[in-house]
């Protein structure tokens, strides 16, 4: 029988599949604010996950659910490269964390699973983290896969320990994220737990695609292609940056000289991340062409951006995830969620393949642990 899950920050539900994924885990309450993702989640798992986990009445929710696994991709936004860098002096988003602590507190799962932006090792010159891994470690009493607890009770840790990157599971994206794997002292035997691998996996052994030029699709939408007008700008831009000595600006991600093409990161703010992920796709007759909503013609060197279902695989929501015995997708959206919508949810979910080897390895360590009780 199944481990029982509950699944915070829940997004679109990237990590719960993930999970799912090993036919080891069953999901049993969740938590998600966000209208449009809430939306798309009823649409994939047939439940509302429309819940505040900072309420009290979540977290009481919560205590009554029995459940073995804690599932949490806490918002990233305020750790971000591209967002405030804030972290928990962000009162709205930092402190996130800090009701996953109590929600992990009051209801003792036994298995705890994290994930957030690399940044987030790294903000504030480590502070955060540190403050995230005493949390856990010291005040909570969880073994945290990647720390070593010396004798003094002082922790020891390399950042890079807890930073996986997606182009490494299979998927080419280059996509690092910080992973936090726990398990319960006070549950689990402590030679057991003392004998737990302490490193998280690295790599995935079978690849989903061989480089990004496998992942695009044939004859999209011409309202993909960029207008030349909107390219100039970006030509424009970057080489101001590049005067400055900076290195912004668009990328085309699989030009013609790069022998083994990988996406840049996928970004939750859809916009910047498309222009880091420019496409070479060129077509006979469409340059100069005018299409509706462009102020300008078609640009003439082939340029477009992904589409979101490029975005989904590389994800590993389509063509992966929901794929059915007989091969079939069952991934898509719910009618009415518009296209930026649809980017923003892929880039702030996870990469499945990824998360499902998470899944895994926690199997595994369960199995090292022992004698541990599936649902009834």
């Amino acid at each position: 029988m199944p481990y029982r899950m509950i699944d915070l920050c829940a997004g679109i539900g990237g990590i719960r599949k993930s999970f799912e994924l090993t036919g080891q885990f069953v999901n049993v309450l969740s938590s998600e604010i966000d209208r449009y993702a809430c939306t798309t989640y009823e649409h994939l798992f047939g439940e509302n996950p429309r819940n505040d986990l900072t309420t009290e009445e979540f977290k009481r929710q919560a205590e009554k659910v029995q459940f073995e696994v804690l599932l949490a991709g806490f918002p990233c936004q305020t750790f971000s490269r591209v967002g405030l860098g804030e972290g928990f002096e962000n009162e709205e988003k930092g402190k996130i964390f800090f009701h996953i602590a109590e929600i992990i507190r009051r209801t003792r799962p036994q298995a705890i699973f994290l994930e957030n932006v690399d940044h987030l090792v790294t903000r504030d010159k480590g502070k955060t983290f540190k403050a995230i891994i005493e949390k856990l470690e010291i005040d909570l009493n969880y073994k945290i896969i990647g720390t070593i607890k010396n004798t003094d009770g002082s922790l020891s840790y390399h950042r890079r320990n807890f930073i996986r990157n997606s182009r490494d599971f299979g998927v080419p994206q280059n996509r690092p994220r910080t992973y936090i794997i726990g398990f319960d002292r006070g549950f689990f035997d402590q030679d057991a737990v003392s004998r737990l691998p302490n490193d998280l996996p690295e790599r995935r052994a079978e690849p989903l695609y061989g480089n990004l030029n496998t992942v695009l699709e044939p004859n999209v939408e011409l309202k993909y292609y960029m207008s030349s007008g909107y390219f100039e700008t970006l030509i424009r831009h970057r080489e101001r940056q590049a005067k400055k000595g900076y290195g912004f600006g668009y990328r085309i991600v699989n030009a013609p000289e790069i022998e083994n093409p990988v996406a840049n990161t996928l970004l939750a703010t859809g916009g910047s991340g498309r222009e880091r992920n420019l496409i070479y796709d060129p077509r006979d007759g469409i340059a100069g062409m005018e299409i509706r909503g462009k102020k300008t013609p078609l640009n003439d060197k082939g340029i477009r951006v992904m589409t979101p279902t490029e975005w989904g695989k590389l994800q590993g929501f389509v063509n992966y995830a929901f794929l059915d015995e007989n091969g079939i997708d069952g991934f898509s959206f719910p009618d009415g969620i518009p296209n930026i919508q649809r980017y923003k949810q892929f880039g702030n979910s996870v990469t499945i393949p990824v998360v499902e080897q998470m899944a895994l390895f926690i199997l595994d360590c369960f199995e090292r642990l022992g004698n541990f009780p599936p649902v009834d």
